[in-house]
This record gives structure tokens, sequence and C-alpha cells, in this order.
């Protein structure tokens, strides 16, 4: 990137805020180093994790890296020999720790953050090295008795040489003789000696080593010699100490030396993992997003399509004027590449370039925009900005040469995949000369494909970038009323100077301001009547349009509301038909149960008492399935049909088409559409369509009864019948048609597969095989034979 645009643009104060975000120094480093790219990979990359950290901190906004502190200058001088202070091995001992923690609480997280986890996961857990550092100092710093024997061993003879010394010294004070001489009964130390306070005049009454004299010459600090020899045993196991201490230090630094390239590693990939968080902290700050990238067509990578080399930015605000800015919305390299912004003088021209050009680079550098999130930037190779006046007395450099020297510049360097920002194109000379000067250079951008956003005050440029194929005008607006600014840009309208009424607004007397007006030729003013005119006529079609989504957005919500109370409807309209379908349901299923129990009835009790209750019974229960809750329409026969069968009932008679016999209707299962009937002595269940009611003509009705067997189904009978899965209500009719054939099949033993379960099915089949006439005994299944899953009938 063009390092004179960036200052220029005033990127290194974005990169001063994010690295005020970061947690420690190794993060703000990168902070401040921070450049954008310009590969596409690398961009995005950077801004996905961006995004992941400001998901991490929605779900978890306490989410930091803890007590990471930058250790990698003590690790490498531990790496170099040098033996470490105990502070600087805590700080290695507590970074360590933390390191570990923050690669274990992402490591939870890794589908959710996967490039975040991919950072974390090259961090080093140096576990036994913090376990080392803490086994042996205290959090204070000290050295534990426990870091070694040897040490442990020294410090209790120390202790105990201490205390014998301090025992003789207080003999010495509390003696007649020491009360005497002594100025004050304390024992302290000088040069790493006990001693006691003696007054001058006495110092000869005792004998001993004078270490120190007061400042005021009044007190003498002597060692008396019976405690000399004690006190060099002690200054003896102090230096015995020191030199283990001194030992063990180095022993931890050693270790922690040998692991400088694993640590120096790991902080580095912290120092990653909290940039990413900083932007993230900045995103929530500045109210930023990620923006959507997009890439020049021949590049093959990012959007394809429409999306291919498009900038667009959506409600976009300068990140420098926080609040104060005006969100700025504007689309190119679609239809145009070169962007021509005109508008009143401190209307917020150059503040739209700079935001352009910012919100660019901070992108290519990962961090997100102070934009909405439908935003699109390209990947430039580079971003140059020609912005601002910086003439040179000493170096001869007039407005004019400085800003044609940056020209030349950029042009040298600009590619088709560059972005271009030139503030007042062709100002400080000749208007004439610097008009024809903007509209070659302007050309020249375009020719290149250069993506190019320039501000003028000139009309003549106006109406080039009207007229020219790849050009396109914008304005930032300007009230008539209040004669101020409104900062709003607006694509395909040239906008005034308005600078008779800038300056009237800044003060200048209006006396000056009529006489300027007067001066104006009659074409400027109109073309200045025109574009007010086009301002206003814009207003209007702005206020109707929102009208027009005002309502749309009315409609769309009343729409919502009737599709919800739609639903709402049909919810409680399945809810009624569920409860009626599960109503009607169970009382079928108690019907079917007085079916089963008036025909239990008729097998058990032969007499005539019995069977016409139990036919009565039927004749109820069958009478309320036929009623017209219960019927459904006769598809495919004819009313006269449908009626025959219908009225078929227990007791009738009927005819059976396929034998040519008559016979006595026992049953009948509507839903099964089964009719269970006796000729002579022989029961058989068939189909209700096989067979017609005999209707007695005056009274009578003719009858033959032959003993008759038959087969009713093609093929063999299986010995087995499966009823698992079934219905409650389907398991009589099945098991009983079964029987039948079975037993017309001359099958002397059959298998009934029932399953386990709640052992409902079960005890449904035997209570059916109890009072069925076909059967003659039943038992459970045997091994082999299905067990208890399976119940074996004699028929």
């Amino acid at each position: 990137m063009d390092d004179k645009s960036l200052e220029i643009l005033e990127f290194p104060r974005i990169r001063e805020i994010l690295a005020g975000f970061t947690s420690f120094s190794a993060s703000h480093e990168l902070a401040v180093n921070l450049q954008p790219l310009s590969d596409y990979e690398q961009v995005s990359l950077l801004l996905t994790q961006s995004a992941e950290a400001r998901h991490l901190l929605s779900v978890e906004p306490d989410f930091s890296i803890g007590g990471v502190v930058d250790i990698r200058e003590a690790v490498k001088m531990a790496a170099l020999g040098k033996m470490l202070e105990p502070r600087a091995l805590l700080e290695i001992q507590g970074t360590i720790a933390a390191v570990c923690q923050l690669r274990g609480r992402l490591r939870k997280l890794a589908k959710e953050l996967p490039l975040l986890w991919n950072i974390a996961e090259g961090i080093v857990e140096l576990r036994q090295v913090e376990k080392d550092i803490g086994s042996r100092l205290a959090p204070t710093g000290e050295l534990l008795d426990s870091a070694s024997s040897k040490l442990a061993t020294v410090r209790q003879r120390l202790r105990q040489a201490r205390e014998q010394l301090l025992n003789r010294l207080e003999a010495v004070i509390k003696s007649p003789r020491g009360r005497k001489i002594i100025q004050e009964p304390i024992i302290t130390e000088r040069e790493g000696r006990y001693v006691i306070p003696v007054k001058v005049e006495f110092r000869k009454e005792i004998k001993g080593i004078v270490h120190d004299v007061s400042n005021t010459g009044a007190t003498v600090f002597i060692e008396p010699w019976t405690t000399v020899e004690l006190g060099n045993e002690l200054r003896e196991l102090v230096m015995e100490e020191r030199r283990e201490v001194e030992r063990i230090l180095r022993e931890l630094s050693s270790e922690v030396g040998a692991h400088e390239a694993e640590i120096s590693h790991s902080i580095d990939l912290v120092a990653e993992l909290d940039l990413a968080l900083a932007k993230a902290r900045y995103a929530d700050m500045a109210r930023a997003a990620e923006p959507v990238l997009t890439t020049f067509k021949e590049d093959g990578k990012g959007n394809a399509g429409e999306q291919a080399g498009v900038l667009r930015l959506v409600e976009a605000r300068h990140p420098l004027l926080a609040e104060k800015a005006v969100p700025l919305s504007v689309e190119m390299g679609r239809d145009f590449s070169v962007l021509v912004i005109t508008g009143p003088n401190t209307g917020g021209k150059t503040v739209a370039l700079k935001t352009i050009g910012l919100l660019s680079l901070m992108a290519q550098a990962g961090i997100p925009t102070p934009a909405s999130a439908e935003t699109c930037l390209p990947v430039f190779d580079s971003i140059f900005a020609d912005i601002g006046d910086e003439q040179s007395i000493e170096q001869t450099l007039s407005t004019f040469s400085w800003h044609v020297g940056n020209i030349v510049r950029i042009i040298k360097s600009a590619t088709e995949k560059s972005l271009v920002l030139l503030d007042e194109l062709g100002t400080s000379t000749d208007p004439a000369e610097g008009s024809a000067l903007a509209r070659s250079i302007l050309l020249s951008f375009s020719s290149r494909g250069t993506m190019t956003v320039a501000t003028t005050h000139y009309g003549d440029l106006k109406a080039f970038a009207h007229t020219t194929p790849g050009l396109q005008n914008a304005s930032l607006d300007f009230d008539p009323v209040t004669l101020m600014p409104t900062y709003h840009l607006t694509v395909g309208i040239p906008g005034g100077s308005n600078a008779l009424a800038t300056a009237s607004r800044l003060g200048l007397p209006s006396e000056i301001i009529a006489d300027a007006r007067e001066m104006l030729s009659e074409g400027a003013q109109e073309l200045e009547t025109l574009l007010a005119d086009l301002m206003n006529e814009k207003r209007r079609v702005e206020a109707l349009h929102r009208d027009l989504g005002k309502a749309r957005d009315e409609v769309e919500q009343r729409n919502t509301k009737l599709r919800s109370e739609l639903q709402r409807l049909e919810a409680g309209e399945q809810k009624v038909i569920q409860e009626t379908r599960d109503r009607v349901l169970y009382e079928a299923a108690e019907l079917h149960k007085e079916i089963r129990q008036a025909a239990s009835e008729l097998r058990k009790e032969k007499s005539r008492e019995r069977i016409e209750q139990a036919r009565k019974a039927v004749a109820a229960v069958q009478e309320q399935l036929q009623s017209d809750v219960w019927q459904a329409t006769a598809g495919g026969k004819t009313d006269e049909e449908a009626a025959d069968e219908s009225s078929i009932a227990p007791g009738d008679t009927v005819w059976l088409k396929e034998a040519n016999l008559q016979a006595t209707v026992l049953s009948v299962s509507e839903e099964t559409r089964q009719i269970e009937v006796q000729a002579g002595r022989t029961r058989l269940s068939l189909n209700l369509d096989s067979v017609q009611k005999v209707v007695s003509v005056g009274g009578e009705a003719t009858s033959q009864f032959i003993p008759v067997r038959r087969k009713l189904r093609g093929g063999a009978v299986s010995l087995e019948l499966d009823l698992r899965g079934k219905r409650a209500d389907e398991i009589y009719a099945a098991l009983d048609r079964y029987l039948n054939d079975a037993y017309l099949a001359n099958l002397g033993e059959v298998r009934i597969a029932h399953g386990f379960g709640t052992g409902t099915v079960r005890d449904i089949v035997r209570e059916l095989l109890a009072s069925h006439p076909l059967v003659k005994s039943f038992r459970a299944g045997k091994r082999g034979e299905g067990g208890d899953g399976a119940t074996i009938a004699e028929l």
C-alpha cells in the first residue's frame, strides 16, 4: 500500500484506536503495525476471524486472554543462560497457565469458531514447566523450603543458629551489667551482624566488635565477643542458603530457556487471538461489521457475477467522526468506474472521499467497518489519495505543483485494480486549463478501468461526467431553505457549489453577496436555478418513495397478522378434528368390544334365550355402526346394491353366489366387509360381495341345507398368522378368518405370532381362541416356537 496515502487517509489513527482494545503488549504491537493487505484470501481470513471473535463475545461477553503477559524477552534471556529473578519466573508460570486455559476454552468451541481454534491449536501447553515453578516458588516470590532437601536442611539450621544467637544477646541485655550499659533494650542488625546498642561512655565495659555509631555519636552498636562465633556460623549458613537458592533459580531458568521457541510461538499466537478480540471490541463500540468482499473478474475469486469489482457502501460512517458522522451510501464499479462529486463548500465532499478510502483500508486490514453488513468492498492492490495541501516554501512547491506531483506518482503506480481518490482536481491554477487537465486525467483513469472518485467545482467537468461513458455525477445536497449542507450524497445528479449562499452563511456582508450575484452570467444563474429545482424534485420523489414504503410495510404487517390468524384458526381446526377423530375411534373400539363379547356369548351359550339376547345385542350395535356417523359412500355400487348390503343383518337368509347355497347370517363386519354364515353344519366367513340377501315372497323363502366344505382361497393356507403391529380392532376379524381357512384346509395345528410388547395383542388372541368353536386347545409357544411371543392353537 502507498504509505503517503495511508497518512493522508489517517489510517494510523485507526491503528491507535484498535490498539487501545488490546490486552497486552504483544497484541498492542501487532495493532500499531497493522498493514492493509492486497491478497483476497488473507483479507477474507482476517475478516472471518474478526466475525468469529464478534460471535464469541456475543456469547461470552467477558471472554479474554486472561493473565497473559509478554514474557518473550525474559524467556530469551533464560535461553542465553541468564538466571531469572523469582518475579520473572512467576510471570512465566502465570502466563503458561493462562495460555493453557485459553487453549482449553477455545477447544470446547472449535466447531463454532474453527478459525480461532485453528490459531489456538498451535499453542504448546507446558504443564510441567508450570508445575515445576509453582512447586518451588511461593506466590510472594520466595523460594519454598520444599524446593530442595538441601535448602530445607540449611534453613532449619539457619533458624536454629539465629534463635541461639538471639537468646544469647537477649541474656546480655537482661543482665544487671547489660541494663546499665545499653542505650535501649533491643537487638538490631548492622552489615549482616546482630548487635546491641551501647552507650558510648560504656563502650569499654563490654568486649566486642563495633559495627556502627549513631548519628549523634551517643550510641555504638557492638557485637559482643561471646556471640561472634555464633554470628560467623549464621553468616556462613546465610551464604549457603543463597547459593542453594541461586542454584534452584538457575535450574528453573534453564528449564524455561529450553522451551524458548515454544513459549515465544505461543505468545505470538495469543497476540493474534487478542488482536481478533480487539477488532470485535472495536466493532461493538463503533457499531461496525465485516463487509462482503468482492474482487475483480479476472481474479476468479470472491463474489462472481454482478458483484465482481463492485464498491457499495451502505450507511457508512467516517470512523473518526464518531456520532457526528452522517451516513454515506454510494455504489460504483458496475456501470461506471469514475465518480465525480460536486456540491457546496463545507458540504462534506472531502469527508466522503476519506470515508470511501479509509473504510477500504480498514477492510483490507481485517478491521470491521462502521457501515451496514450489506456493504461490499473490492480487494484493491493499492489505494492512492491526493487530498489536502502541503505546499512548501523551502522546496519552492506551490499548491498546484504539490497536487500535480502526487498525481504523477499515482498515474505511474495505479492499475485497473487500484482505488484513486482526488480532491479538488485541477484547482489552484487557471480554471480553463485546470478543467481541461482534470478531464484528461479522469479520462486516463477511466480508459484503464481504475476506480476513481474525484471532487470538483468546475461546471464543465460536471457536463463531461454526464456525457462520457464510464463516468457518473454525484452531488452532496444543499438545503435551499436553511442554506445549509445536508451531507447526503445523491448519485446521478450534479450539485451546485452554492458559494454565494455559503459565503453569506459564514458572515460575508449582504451587499457584497448581492453585487456578486449580479456579476454572475445569466447561464450560470440559470444552471444554479436548474440544479436547485432538480434537488427539490428529488426531495419530492424521495418523500413519495418513503410514503410508498411506509404503505407497503403496513400492508405487509396486515398480511403477516392475517397469516398468523389463519394459521391459528387452521391449528384450532386440526385440533378439533383430531379430538373428534380420537373420540370416534374410542367409541368404535368400545362398540367392537361389545361385538366381540356378544359373539363370545353366542359361541359359549347355545340356549335359545342366550342366542336371542346376543343377537339383539349384535343387532343393536350393528344398527349403531350403520348410523349416519359411521356411513361411508358406497363407491362404485348402485344405490340398490348398497341398500341390499346395508340391510343384511344377523338372522337373515342369504344366497351364496359361488356355491349356489342358502345360508343363515351369523355376524356382519362392515369395517372389513366380511360376513359369517352357517350353511348346514358348516360355518363360513365370506366377503360381503359374494352373498345376496334372500327376500321372502309371501312370507316364505325356499331353503336347502346341504353340508359343504370348500376352500375359500386359491393356494395353500399358511401354518402361521402374523398379527404383530395390528390394531386391536383388526385382530378379531383377521384371526377368525384365518381359523376358518385353516380348518377348511384340514390343518391340525397353527401358530399365531403376536409378539411380546405390552401383552395386549397376546391377551386378545388368547381370549378369542378360548371361545372359538374351531379351536380345541391352545398353549404358549415353546423354545424355538417363539416363546411367549407366539401361541400354538390345535383345531
